[in-house]
């Protein structure tokens, strides 16, 4: 089956980064309309347009075509399941080791404990550019009072 114009268009699309203060006014504020959109600060493309200053033609030109650096890099997820203690001070430990390695957890789920063992499973979104996932489950398993800890799933 032949690849349509689009998809081959958008196999040749090359991405740069530039610096802010470099970028037209109009950039930044499509920005600033998709931020206002996304927190729901207004409710339609007009009233946001109008607030920042842009017309909507002018928002619809640019939007597909302008994102934020942090929302670019931010691809991966995991979930882990981690078998803990239970004990103060063991989920808190293993939470600011995500944090501390550039992880955002986006869920969590704890059991609850039986037999003195809790188990707790994590989503966690990570930035591509920080370590690997296999060398945050590795520091996970270190942190007193972990018992065990799978990576259930990668997205």
């Amino acid at each position: 089956m032949a690849e349509s114009n689009f998809a081959k268009q958008e196999q040749q699309l090359s991405f740069y980064m530039i610096r802010e203060d470099m970028l037209p006014e109009v950039f930044m504020k499509t920005l600033k309309v998709k931020d206002l959109l996304a927190k729901g600060e207004v409710t339609t493309v007009h009233e946001a347009a109008e607030h920042v200053g842009i017309s909507r033609s002018a928002y619809y030109k640019y939007k597909d075509a302008i994102f934020p650096l942090h929302r670019m890099d931010r691809q991966r997820m995991i979930t882990i399941s981690i078998d803990m203690e239970h004990r103060s001070g063991v989920l808190s430990r293993v939470l600011s080791l995500v944090a501390a390695r550039e992880g955002n957890v986006l869920t969590i789920h704890q059991t609850i404990p039986l037999q003195g063992m809790a188990n707790v499973s994590l989503s966690i979104e990570m930035n591509p550019a920080a370590e690997s996932v296999q060398a945050l489950i590795q520091a996970i398993r270190s942190v007193e009072g972990v018992r065990r800890t799978l990576m259930i799933g990668q997205g």
